[in-house]
């Protein structure tokens, strides 16, 4: 059911309220005459009658809430934002005010400053549905309630980023690759001290024990000289023959030790 009034009782109101203020141009009826005229959308009208009003009563603030509407009906969005700044700054509680500059901001495409007037207007007019109505769709433009997340290789953004940071991290992994399992470590078995009978045995190392890993290499001996006469037991030739077989010997032994240290070299 509406409660616009008939377009002959309007006509009756307005007619009322302009002979008012052409009786007494100082009367504050003027704000009543021009909402009269924005309301049946003689909006120039409602603007040049506000505007002569407040020259006399400049801080009329429901003449200025109309004022403001008026232009903002009209277009004039900078102005109309001018006198509804004006008025907040006197009534910021002002819910006509309030919704004025909300629309202005919503008609530019401010859509973070229309939906913070249009909250504050809503405190101020609790379970107003048109309020509640448009702060749901600004709302719904802003912060998108499903949002698909990217998908890169059949993982999403979310998922890509964690497992390339675990690889950058320096675990030396590529990403969707499992670590391998950590090998376990030997453990020595525990040093013993030795029983008193094992301390009082007789200990021997032979050269295999003492090179175990070294196999036994076989130099054989150097060829023996041709046989000579024997000479007499005591004569110069005898030990001669002597130091040479000793001299031949220590060659065999260095040989070896020499061949030995050669294969155990790294």
């Amino acid at each position: 059911m509406s409660l616009r009034k008939p377009p002959v009782a309007e006509s009756v109101r307005i007619e009322e309220l302009r002979r008012r203020v052409e009786k007494d141009p100082a009367s504050i009826a003027f704000a009543q005459l021009a909402e009269e005229y924005r309301r049946a959308g003689r909006v120039r009208e409602a603007i040049e009658t506000c505007e002569t009003g407040l020259a006399r009563h400049p801080g009329y603030l429901s003449a200025r809430v109309t004022l403001g509407r008026a232009l903002l009906e009209t277009g004039e969005l900078d102005s109309a934002q001018e006198e509804l700044k004006r008025v907040l700054r006197t009534a910021p509680e002002n819910l006509a005010a309030l919704r004025g500059l909300a629309e202005i901001h919503h008609r530019r495409g401010e859509l973070h400053e229309a939906l913070a007037h249009y909250r504050t207007a809503l405190e101020f007019a609790r379970h107003d549905a048109e309020l509640e109505h448009v702060i749901g769709e600004i709302t719904a433009q802003l912060e998108p309630s499903v949002r698909a997340p990217k998908v890169v290789d059949g993982l999403s953004f979310e998922e890509a980023a964690a497992e390339l940071l675990a690889f950058s991290s320096g675990n030396g992994e590529q990403p969707g690759e499992e670590a391998p399992a950590a090998v376990p470590e030997a453990v020595p078995e525990p040093l013993t001290d030795p029983s008193p009978e094992a301390a009082d045995e007789p200990f021997t190392v032979t050269l295999e024990d003492a090179l175990p890993d070294i196999p036994l290499i076989v130099v054989p001996p150097p060829q023996e000289p041709a046989a000579e006469p024997p000479v007499a037991p005591g004569s110069v030739g005898s030990a001669e023959e002597g130091d040479r077989q000793i001299a031949a010997l220590e060659r065999w032994l260095e040989a070896i030790v020499a061949e030995r240290e050669k294969r155990n070299a790294p």
